[in-house]
């Protein structure tokens, strides 16, 4: 059984590119805007926006169930179809291949880690990758009271590729200096019907400080 859970998570993973991403968390790798209108925000960390749901997005959020990572004191609201798949200290995965995944992970900084530093390098890349077509916006955003990057990648070269929606952001919690990075994601050609869920799960998520 331990084998089977490892072997689903693994594929997961996979899936969602996420090995790839970790390599990077430091200064690598939003929603908003349209797959033909790429969108992009210049108001800086100092000003990061904030999740303005529509109305079909909080319509999901209100029939969600709210789903707790009690490692990290971290919260989503989940729709029906999104299974846990495993759940640890420093990361979480959740979903399934027909509805998407959610995934997130915490990575444990040195205190002297310049986080700043870090989190506008990650904006300067995103904003890079914006101009290159592979991301279809960029944006400081604000979520709970966190403020971190977001983007929104453009469909993939193949169609079916993963195709991911995901924030980065820095907390201090439990003394300890921890960068956040939460993805959703599913295949490119499925990511459209799904936009509004992915952004619900998003923006629903509750985060403990201190």
């Amino acid at each position: 059984m331990k084998f089977l859970s490892f072997g689903i998570l693994l594929f997961a993973l996979t899936f969602c590119g996420i090995g790839d991403r970790l390599k990077n968390l430091g200064g690598t790798s939003g929603s908003g805007g349209s797959e033909n209108s790429p969108t992009r925000s210049d108001s800086g960390g100092s000003g990061a926006e904030k999740p303005v749901l529509t109305a079909q997005q909080q319509s999901i959020q209100d029939s969600a169930i709210e789903t707790k990572w009690d490692e990290q004191g971290i919260s989503w609201k989940l729709p029906a179809g999104w299974p846990k798949m495993q759940v640890m200290k420093e990361s979480l995965n959740y979903g399934s291949p027909a509805n998407g995944f959610l995934i997130a992970s915490i990575s444990i900084m040195p205190s002297s880690f310049p986080s700043d530093s870090s989190i506008e390098a990650t904006y300067t890349q995103a904003l890079e990758m914006l101009k290159q077509g592979k991301y279809e916006s960029a944006r400081w955003l604000e979520i709970d009271g966190v403020k971190g990057v977001e983007w929104v990648e453009a469909m993939p070269e193949i169609k079916d590729g993963p195709r991911r929606h995901q924030w980065i952001a820095f907390r201090n919690y439990q003394g300890q200096n921890q960068q956040l990075n939460i993805m959703v994601s599913t295949d490119g050609n499925k990511f459209d019907r799904q936009r509004d869920t992915f952004a619900a799960i998003m923006y629903s998520m509750k985060i403990a400080k201190g």
